[in-house]
């Protein structure tokens, strides 16, 4: 437990420092680019819950299906706000950030997948679900809905939290940011998200290109630190600077 508090303890401290930055424009222009990816990695991934969280109180007796909403999503919360507490220092040490970029390719795959899949439940499919006074599919009890969502939220979460914090790069005030939208989206606009993103599947698109971008680019710097440890070259180039350099436009 004592890591915890460690981590949570240096992460407001490295935030009291940072906020001071923020009223600063040179701050923004200098993370607008994160912000935005940020967004839009919020906005693709918050749907999700919604939909895992309504199929599994819709699986649970009718008076009980609120309390299943508000544990699942109460879950999603603590386990977003664990997992960032340690993510960026973890992702300073070199070989896990290039580990979790091919992590994220692989949550890429799961979401072109689901993109692609015809037959997904929609949200006013699962509305009307809860809305029911009959149970849909196999009946479940409170605790094993709650199991369920639990299990589905550990995914989410780190996927959602790798995500961002790859994308807020060494900036701790962008990773809270970033959490703290995740979470407001979650908790209150989930359910819409999950429509908007059934109804424009493009948006669902960038989403996805953005990530697998933050995956490259984990993979990419993270890469080379290893080889400036060990070879002594290539040492803490972004994919983006490596573009520029190829291209001749120098740093």
């Amino acid at each position: 437990m004592d890591w915890l508090i460690n981590g949570l303890s240096e992460l407001l401290n490295v935030l009291s420092v940072e906020i001071g930055h923020m009223l600063s424009p040179e701050w923004w222009r200098t993370h607008s680019m994160a912000l935005f990816n940020i967004l839009m990695i919020d906005l693709t991934l918050a749907g999700d819950n919604a939909i895992v969280v309504g199929m599994a109180a819709s699986r649970v007796k009718k008076e009980m299906r609120n309390k299943v909403i508000f544990w699942g999503i109460a879950g999603a919360v603590i386990l977003r706000i664990l997992f960032s507490a340690v993510a960026q220092q973890m992702l300073m040490i070199v070989g896990l950030t290039l580990a979790g970029g091919l992590l994220l390719l692989f949550v890429c795959w799961k979401m072109y997948k689901q993109i692609m899949e015809e037959h997904q439940p929609s949200m006013d499919e699962i509305e009307r679900n809860l809305a029911a006074n009959t149970t849909t599919g196999a009946d479940a009890t409170f605790w094993s809905a709650l199991w369920t969502i639990i299990l589905a939220d550990l995914s989410m979460s780190l996927d959602n939290v790798l995500a961002v914090a790859g994308a807020a790069g060494e900036s701790t005030l962008v990773l809270v940011i970033g959490l703290a939208l995740a979470i407001i989206l979650m908790a209150v606009a989930s359910g819409y998200i999950a429509r908007l993103l059934q109804s424009y599947p493009w948006i669902a698109w960038i989403g996805l290109i953005i990530i697998l971008y933050v995956a490259l680019d984990m993979i990419y710097r993270d890469s080379h630190k290893v080889a400036c440890q060990a070879w002594g070259v290539g040492c803490s180039e972004t994919i983006w600077q490596g573009v520029k350099h190829r291209l001749g436009f120098g740093g």
